[in-house]
């Protein structure tokens, strides 16, 4: 990076990659996205390549322009992350792709780490389903194996009587059955792994969850002791070891009476870290750029308190929101859409119970505006 900017490649051109351009940007790095839609929000923080994912014309075009590659989103074609990795540095390395895309696998993942996990079985027919739930019990969630995102390709199945009617939903495609976990809350942990080995861990987050989308995140978790956060930093660095990983990962949890369980893993900049553009010394979307680039990490300490609440389906008046002190205001140049990520508002503060009351307002705001 002494002689000239150092250009990253990234696959997917979404809000994700628009923010990791943001991120980059004032470090000397630029851009280039591919994403086959012709209006992608990262487009506007670097140069586009419009073409499918399939194309190796396109891809070689790509390479070309490019030092190393990363990607903003898990459902990549592993194909395509594999041709560009014969051509240029790919981090996080493709077979994270193989893992992350099948709920299966990542959970096999998981189990081979002893990282504990929700109990499951893959579903490949109607018998399969009913064994499935005999064998592991009802209440239970019917999950697509694959592209199943924010409750899409889910089914819940309450007793065995409600098998027929979950597999009529979303039967005919590779499924597993995933058994009941009580959990008190559902939290994440970010982590970020330099190329050398090195990593850093920002503080677990509190997530919030309607119909199956992100709603809020709080950070850092309220009442998370030396030991929870041990656990949850352990559990991400077998990860990270175990597919030579290198960027930020984020690992969802669940906080049970035994302690956490893992549920999925992100292999990429994650919705739960937004807050970390206001609240930390480094945000995770930057410490990615620093990670795939070679960088030496930032540190990952958070000013204060924060909390992040995604905006859904319809934009808010930006002055009212903005009007309100200590809140911050991010969009991400998409269309107004039924259950759509369109953008998020962090708000900071020095202390959890002002963050509560700042996040109380900007819910009503956010109501008022829908």
């Amino acid at each position: 990076m002494h002689n000239r900017s150092l250009r990253v490649g990234v696959l997917g051109g979404g809000q994700l990659g628009r923010m990791l351009g943001l991120a980059g940007i004032p470090l000397g790095v630029r851009f280039t996205f591919f994403d086959p839609t012709p209006d992608a929000p990262a487009a506007a923080v670097g140069d586009h390549i419009v073409a499918d994912y399939e194309d190796t014309s396109a891809l070689d075009t790509f390479c070309d322009s490019v030092d190393v590659v990363t990607y903003e989103f898990e459902n990549v074609p592993v194909v395509a992350a594999e041709y560009v990795a014969a051509r240029r540095p790919v981090w996080p390395p493709p077979r994270t792709l193989h893992v992350a895309q099948d709920r299966v696998h990542e959970k096999e993942c998981f189990r081979a780490l002893s990282i504990p996990t929700a109990p499951f079985a893959p579903v490949d027919t109607l018998d399969d389903l009913r064994r499935a739930v005999e064998t592991l019990g009802a209440p239970g969630i019917l999950k697509t194996r694959r592209l199943g995102y924010e409750g899409k390709g889910q089914a819940r199945i309450a007793s065995l009587d409600a098998v027929e009617t979950a597999w009529n939903a979303i039967g005919g495609v590779p499924l597993v059955y995933e058994g009941f976990v009580s959990f008190t809350r559902e939290l994440s942990v970010l982590a970020v792994r330099a190329r050398d080995g090195t990593t850093a861990f920002y503080p677990l987050v509190e997530n919030h969850h309607s119909e199956g989308i992100l709603r809020l995140s709080i950070a850092p978790a309220d009442g998370v002791d030396a030991t929870m956060r041990a656990c949850a930093e352990a559990y991400a660095t077998r990860v990270l070891e175990s597919l030579g990983y290198v960027g930020v990962l984020a690992i969802e949890l669940f906080d049970t009476p035994n302690g956490l369980v893992a549920n999925e893993m992100a292999p990429r900049v994650h919705n739960s870290g937004h807050w970390s553009i206001e609240g930390a010394e480094t945000s995770q979307f930057e410490n990615h750029v620093r990670a795939v680039c070679g960088l030496p990490l930032g540190a990952t300490r958070p000013w204060g308190h924060a909390a992040m609440l995604n905006i859904i389906g319809k934009i808010p008046d930006a002055h009212d929101v903005l009007a309100m002190s200590h809140t911050h205001l991010h969009l991400y140049d998409k269309r107004e859409a039924p259950r759509r990520k369109l953008g998020h508002v962090t708000v900071c503060a020095d202390d959890a119970a002002l963050v509560h009351d700042r996040v109380t307002a900007l819910r009503r705001v956010l109501a008022r505006d829908a």
